[in-house]
C-alpha cells in the first residue's frame, strides 16, 4: 500500500509536487490509487492519454500492455508500484504512450507471454528500471566503461551540466527502502538536447514537456533491440546519499563492478 513516501529524497524531485497531492488523496481522502490518479488528472489538467481503472478490469488472458493499447485504460493496484506508474503517465504521457505503442507492436509480432525477445525485454527495462542521464559525452563514455573513479571525478567537475532523472516506476518503488546495490539502466541524453535540467531531471513545466517529447521520439524498436544502456548504482550519485561522501563507499566491487572482459572468438 502507499504509505508515507519520503518526498525529500532527491530522486523524487520531479514527482514531488504531483505525488504528494495524489498520495494525500489516498491517505487522507480514502481514495483508491486509480481514483486518486484520475482525480489529479481532472483537477490539474494533466494531458494523460489514458484513464486509470481497477486491476480487476483487466480480463484474464489479456496482456496488460495490449489492454492499455486497446482501451486507453491502465489497470491499477493499490500499491507503490502502480502509484509511481500512474505519476509517470501523468507527467510524461508521450513517453509512456510511445512505450505502450512499441509494446503493442512487439506483441503483434510475438504474442507469446513465455518468450519476450530483445525488443520487449528492452521495453520492460525502460518502463520499469530506466534512468535518463544528461551529461557530457566523456562522462557517458566513462560510465559505459565502468571506470568508476573517472565517473565520479567527471560528475563533480561537470555538475552544472549533469542531470539524472529516474523514470522506471519499479526503480522508484525499490528506492522507498534505499539500498546500495539498487541499479538503474541508464540512457544517455547529449548536453545539447533542449532541456535545462537540475541534478534530478526536469522540474519546470517547460522541462517536463521538452523531456517528454525528446525522449519519446528517441525510442524505436531497432534502437531498443541493441539495449543501449549503461548500469548505474543510483546511491552513488554525488549528493544523493550521505554515505557516498566517503570515497571508500565506491570501493565495493560487488556494487561498482568492473567492465566484463569480452570472450574471445
Amino acid at each position: 500500500m502507499v504509505h508515507g513516501i519520503d518526498w525529500s529524497a532527491p530522486w523524487l524531485a520531479p514527482y514531488q509536487a504531483l505525488g504528494q497531492k495524489v498520495e494525500g488523496s489516498v491517505l487522507q481522502g480514502g481514495f483508491a490509487v486509480h481514483e486518486a490518479l484520475n482525480r489529479a488528472q481532472n483537477e490539474q489538467g494533466h494531458p494523460a492519454p489514458v484513464r486509470f481503472v481497477p486491476q480487476l478490469d483487466l480480463p484474464s488472458g489479456v496482456a496488460y500492455e495490449q489492454f492499455i493499447f486497446d482501451t486507453a485504460c491502465v489497470p491499477t493496484r493499490d500499491g507503490a508500484h502502480d502509484f509511481f506508474n500512474g505519476l509517470c503517465w501523468l507527467l510524461f504521457p508521450k513517453l509512456k504512450q510511445r512505450l505502450n505503442h512499441l509494446q503493442a507492436q512487439a506483441l503483434a509480432v510475438q504474442p507469446s507471454t513465455l518468450t519476450r525477445g530483445p525488443v520487449r525485454d528492452a521495453l520492460t527495462l525502460v518502463d520499469e528500471n530506466a534512468a535518463w542521464l544528461k551529461a557530457p559525452q566523456v562522462l557517458w563514455a566513462a560510465l559505459l566503461a565502468k571506470d568508476w573513479g573517472r565517473v565520479w571525478e567527471l560528475w563533480h567537475q561537470n555538475q552544472a551540466e549533469v542531470g539524472l532523472w529516474l523514470f522506471g516506476h519499479a526503480l522508484l518503488e525499490k528506492l522507498e527502502v534505499p539500498r546500495k546495490p539498487i541499479t538503474a539502466h541508464v540512457i544517455w541524453i547529449p548536453p545539447e538536447a533542449p532541456m535545462s535540467w537540475g541534478a534530478a531531471g526536469p522540474t519546470s513545466t517547460a522541462d517536463f514537456a521538452a523531456s517528454d517529447h525528446w525522449c519519446a521520439h528517441l525510442l524505436s524498436a531497432e534502437w531498443l533491440a541493441a539495449k543501449p544502456f549503461a548500469h548505474l548504482p543510483v546511491l552513488g550519485v554525488p549528493g544523493w546519499w550521505p554515505a557516498n561522501a566517503d570515497p571508500g563507499f565506491y570501493n565495493d566491487p560487488e556494487v561498482f563492478r568492473p567492465l566484463r572482459a569480452h570472450a574471445g572468438p
